[in-house]
């Protein structure tokens, strides 16, 4: 409750000087003022109109000056509401008007002769109108229509960065405000120009009915001489006039400025004097011409001399600052060379966790300058396979090397080669494998992610194999597929423990109860192994309450890795199984003989950290062959099977067929779920010849 008074007093004082000056605008419209305070009003005005001014220079982006319409607005109506209070005094005092501000406009500043008063106040018009505010209107119509006009593909572009995983949610938010901001500012701009454009015909029209009126006044209600009274009203007039424009030219100017501005990250003043100085020929040039103007006839032989002289002096100051920063630049990029050349410890121990190496003609690919994506969609992939893995994939450096063929590149994971490819920048991969080949012309290779037959294609011939229902797809998706495939496959390799600290830490903050329960009965290093053993199946970790919770229940009863990874798994049962299921809820699966099932379960040998079998090499050839059969069979008719064995052997079963079939899943009967149906289309039986 504290805090809800210091808020609205905040929020009044923020508040509340803003609204007393707009009420103080409209009353002294109406209510007659004393002469000091309009000299006060007068020199509030200028102050401001300077402020503003001087604002706008130091800005770097237009829209970051974002109140400066409004600003506009309120500077204009006090203008013309001192316009009103001054015409009022100088109407009913005349003669014994006491406006100190006005009155040395109107004596001082145009030495007392209303003609040259009149001129220079005809001729500020003039200026302001024609020149200033005519071009800052059409600027401002401009830029708000080219800004509005943008404004749907510059949202397109930032949705693109955020999809693609370049920008984050908060940071798409920050951009969208900024587009729409400036969009509001110029189309603020726009209309706001035309209140300057009109303070400048309303200033013209005062001053006249100021001048007529005060002739009348003198001469008719007062009874002075049409000459005191036309020297009188006539310059008093003229005062007040350059008093309220000098302001409002400011002002224009400031608005002039501000529509002309292009977005920079460093002020006016310090982009203007770095261009100038990337350019000190011209200030020799316009110095050596302002010197030889100087000898001829008429014109000041001393001032141009001093010009001339000034600016030279300026164009070699400004270029001996310009190349020491080269040479410190120059001096600096040799520092960094030879701190890069320079071999440390770090660089000796220090391995990346993946690199992409690519041949010459592949760079392209990456090279945003040339049109290459590459980039973009790694960051994509690592963003796509974290939240459906629940791993955080590392950053994947992308290196040329001159060893490889120029088309070719090779995926490393901690310096070791995974896999590797060759692809073709200007060429499309074709592939689909119920379709003939030959009937496209190409290059005929294995799609490096599957091993599927394909063929690169040319662009000609893309249009060509589409039609005929090909799959086509360019150099860097095969790349980014053969990527993508790579990291699924090798995720658990790619799990640290400082990978698996982190998502503890990231837990602990909503669930601090079950991280803590958990590391009471296992270290790190046994929680990641438990992951890897997830992970190496295909099984997502992002649940990561239920997979803590369920080693907590069982970390204090047993040790063995395995052991853990099954109940785990039973604990995610329904996660796994959804991978296999067809439309009709049924999974299609190959059991064990239980005989069999027997034998294999008593060749296993559990320790206190894993387990191990020792089977007869000759049964487990012929459990190889018999369910590579069955597997072909499943596969041949359009579905791929599951293996369906007892909690106990399924690990040793996944040992034995993973390497012919890694995407065959082998369930134990502990994880299908009571809704879901099991379709047997074979067995799994010892060989014959054994009985």
């Amino acid at each position: 409750m504290a805090t809800e008074p210091r808020s609205l007093f905040s929020t009044i004082l923020d508040e509340f000087p803003m609204a007393i000056a707009v009420v103080v605008i409209v009353l002294m419209m109406v209510i007659p003022l004393p002469a000091w305070i309009l000299d006060m009003m007068l020199a509030v005005n200028l102050a401001v109109s300077l402020m503003i001014i001087l604002s706008t220079l130091s800005i770097r982006r237009p829209a970051d000056f974002h109140t400066f319409p409004t600003l506009i607005l309120l500077t204009t109506i006090f203008g013309l509401g001192l316009n009103v209070s001054s015409t009022r005094l100088i109407l009913s005092q005349g003669t014994a008007f006491q406006g100190k501000i006005i009155r040395a406009f109107g004596e001082f500043v145009v030495g007392g002769n209303y003609w040259i008063g009149i001129t220079i106040f005809v001729v500020l018009l003039a200026i302001q109108f024609l020149v200033i505010t005519k071009g800052a209107s059409r600027v401002s119509e401009v830029a708000a229509r080219f800004t509005l006009d943008a404004m749907p593909a510059k949202q397109l572009s930032i949705d693109s960065d955020l999809n693609a995983g370049l920008i984050t949610e908060e940071e798409a938010r920050k951009r969208r405000e900024e587009v729409r901001q400036e969009a509001d500012f110029y189309g603020a701009m726009d209309g706001s120009s035309k209140f300057v454009s009109g303070n400048v015909k309303v200033a013209l029209v005062i001053t006249l009915v100021d001048i007529i009126m005060g002739l009348v006044i003198g001469t008719i209600v007062r009874g002075e001489d049409l000459a005191t009274a036309a020297a009188t009203y006539t310059l008093l007039t003229i005062g007040d006039g350059l008093v309220s424009q000098i302001p409002a030219l400011l002002i224009s100017t400031a608005t002039g400025i501000i529509v002309t501005r292009s977005a920079s990250q460093e002020r006016f003043g310090k982009n203007v004097v770095k261009q100038i100085a990337s350019t000190s020929s011209s200030l020799y040039i316009t110095g050596g011409v302002l010197g030889v103007m100087a000898f001829l006839p008429g014109f000041p032989t001393l001032i141009m001399l001093l010009l001339g002289g000034g600016l030279a002096a300026l164009g070699y100051t400004l270029q001996s600052a310009q190349v020491q920063q080269e040479v410190k630049k120059q001096q600096e990029t040799k520092a960094k060379q030879t701190a890069e050349q320079t071999t440390t410890v770090e660089d000796i121990v220090k391995v990346d966790p993946m690199n992409l190496e690519i041949g010459y003609n592949l760079i392209p690919l990456v090279d945003k300058q040339q049109g290459g994506d590459l980039l973009d969609r790694i960051r994509m992939i690592r963003k796509r396979i974290g939240l459906d893995l629940g791993v955080l994939v590392p950053p994947i450096r992308i290196v040329d090397n001159v060893a490889l063929d120029a088309s070719e590149y090779v995926i490393k994971i901690r310096g070791i080669d995974i896999a590797r490819g060759k692809v073709y920048p200007n060429k499309f991969l074709a592939m689909n494998a119920r379709l003939d080949l030959d009937a496209i012309d190409g290059i005929t290779v294995k799609e490096p992610a599957f091993g599927l037959p394909a063929k690169w294609i040319s662009s000609e011939e893309r249009v060509k194999a589409e039609s005929m229902g090909f799959s086509v797809y360019d150099a860097p998706a095969v790349i980014a597929t053969h990527l993508t495939e790579v990291i699924k496959r090798n995720a658990a390799s790619l799990l640290t423990r400082q990978d698996t600290q982190a998502m503890l830490d990231a837990i602990r903050k909503e669930y601090p109860v079950v991280v803590d329960e958990v590391l009471k009965h296992m270290s790190i290093g046994d929680i990641q192994k438990v992951l890897q053993g997830l992970l190496r199946e295909g099984v997502r970790i992002r649940n990561m309450v239920t997979i803590l919770e369920t080693l907590s229940d069982y970390g204090a009863a047993t040790k063995n890795i395995d052991t853990l990874v099954e109940y785990v798994r039973q604990a995610l049962a329904k996660q796994i199984v959804t991978n296999y299921v067809d439309e009709k809820n049924t999974i299609k699966a190959v059991m064990l003989d239980p005989e069999l099932e027997e034998i294999l379960q008593d060749s296993i040998y559990e320790q206190q950290n894993a387990s191990y079998a020792n089977l007869d090499p000759e049964i487990m050839n012929h459990f190889v062959q018999e369910a590579s059969q069955i597997i072909d069979n499943a596969l041949q008719n359009g579905y791929t099977p599951v293996i369906l064995c007892s909690q106990k052997v399924r690990r040793l079963v996944r040992e034995m067929i993973e390497r012919i079939f890694p995407s065959v899943g082998v369930l134990s009967y502990s994880e299908i779920p009571v809704d879901v149906s099991v379709d047997q289309i074979g067995m799994i039986s010892l060989p014959r010849v054994a009985s």
